[in-house]
């Protein structure tokens, strides 16, 4: 996994081995996280944080692109509900803008869309 600093004033990028995932801010009141690649197991943990820093930094809605997602696993969907759980938490608006097939399906498969959208 790739070391990462983050500037919470500035735009970020975090990525390792199989996914990248791109943090900004997005009209008043929101920011954009775009995911691709490979959310699973080895992934997750950064897809995670990356996730909560934004949270915790922007402090405001949560929105998540998934579009260009090619893999998600058990773990990367686990990291998806603990991240809007927490925005859930500080009264935060967590919501999937954009989903491929592959998270679109994992969603369905367990029921869980209503949760990010």
């Amino acid at each position: 996994m790739t070391g990462i600093m983050y500037d919470l004033r500035l735009d970020t990028t975090a990525a390792a081995d199989g996914i990248e995932i791109g943090v900004m801010a997005a009209a008043p009141g929101t920011v954009r996280v775009c995911v691709s690649g490979a959310s699973d197991l080895h992934t997750a943990a950064l897809l995670h944080e990356t996730l909560l820093i934004a949270l915790a930094s922007h402090r405001t809605t949560l929105l998540l692109d998934l579009q260009r997602v090619a893999f998600c696993d058990c773990a990367g969907l686990n990291a998806l509900l603990a991240a809007g759980q927490a925005a859930r938490r500080a009264d935060r608006d967590p919501r999937i803008t954009a989903t491929g097939r592959p998270v679109r399906r994992l969603l369905q498969l367990t029921d869980t869309t209503f949760v990010l959208t």
